[in-house]
């Protein structure tokens, strides 16, 4: 099977000493052919470069923190046990707006 033509040309700009680093470290008589194996090894230990997040909406931020809150709130009556004072029933309906505000906020964020 023959190699697939390469008729793309990139073109790098390096100083002289960068050049001589290049020519030093590389094993083989051909600098291109020894970069292309550097730089498409598929073994590489590649990290690919990812865009930043966009900043989040301060409006959203306030209402994710206000739900948390009520998160966080059910959970510590659940976990100590404290039920004496809670009604089940108002635990899950505390939930299911907690479901219904995140829900909101997904569809008004989309």
């Amino acid at each position: 099977m023959s190699e697939p033509t390469r008729d793309k040309i990139i073109k790098v700009r390096v100083s002289a000493e960068e050049h001589e680093t290049l020519k030093w470290r590389c094993p083989k008589a051909r600098l291109a052919e020894w970069m292309r194996e550097q730089c498409l090894n598929p073994d590489g230990d590649w990290v690919r470069q990812t865009k930043k997040a966009e900043p989040a909406d301060p409006a959203l931020l306030r209402q994710l923190a206000g739900i948390g809150n009520n998160l966080n709130q059910i959970a510590r009556k659940v976990n100590t046990g404290d039920w004496a004072g809670l009604d089940r029933v108002a635990v899950v309906a505390a939930l299911a707006a907690v479901e219904r505000e995140l829900s909101e906020l997904r569809a008004m964020h989309r």
